[in-house]
């Protein structure tokens, strides 16, 4: 039982970290581009990149490992509706977040290429467009598997 909770504990924590991490970046992500400040831009997108390194891939990884790891130990069948939706929604999540990772890293040359804010080309701003719009529905998907975790319904 001690183990269940020690990873149970260490799912839930990085599961909080791949979602604030997540959140936060996209905050100041979209805060940075709609201040029209090159020098923010540079920096948040630098550190949006890092971030993404640092937290959110480890938690990527740690994610699925747990998870599986805590059913099988609780018993869980992968049939489950619950989980196997939650799994499922996992997957789109990242494949909305293995995009984003390439815009931003594009988007971090751009910036940081960039003289001016002039100088910024058109497909900076058309990557910002679609590293936003994908956000949306990861975030939506994330918030799911959190309310499919908690509560464990049936669905089917």
């Amino acid at each position: 039982m001690a183990d269940y909770l020690l990873l149970k504990t260490v799912h839930v924590l990085s599961s909080t970290l791949l979602f604030g991490t997540g959140l936060g970046t996209a905050f100041h992500g979209w805060m940075a581009n709609r201040s029209g400040d090159l020098a923010a831009r540079r920096v948040v997108n630098r550190n949006v990149v890092l971030a993404d390194w640092l937290f959110t891939t480890p938690a990527v990884i740690v994610q699925p490992v747990t998870g599986v790891w805590l059913a099988r130990i609780a018993g869980i069948p992968f049939e489950t509706s619950w989980l196997l939706a939650a799994i499922l929604l996992y997957f789109f999540v990242g494949a909305c977040w293995l995009p984003v990772v390439w815009i931003q890293i594009r988007m971090r040359r751009m910036v940081e290429a960039a003289q001016n804010e002039a100088a910024l080309p058109a497909a900076y701003f058309r990557l910002s467009r679609i590293w936003f719009w994908l956000g949306w529905p990861a975030f939506i998907g994330v918030i799911v598997i959190y309310w499919l975790m908690i509560t464990k319904p049936e669905l089917w």
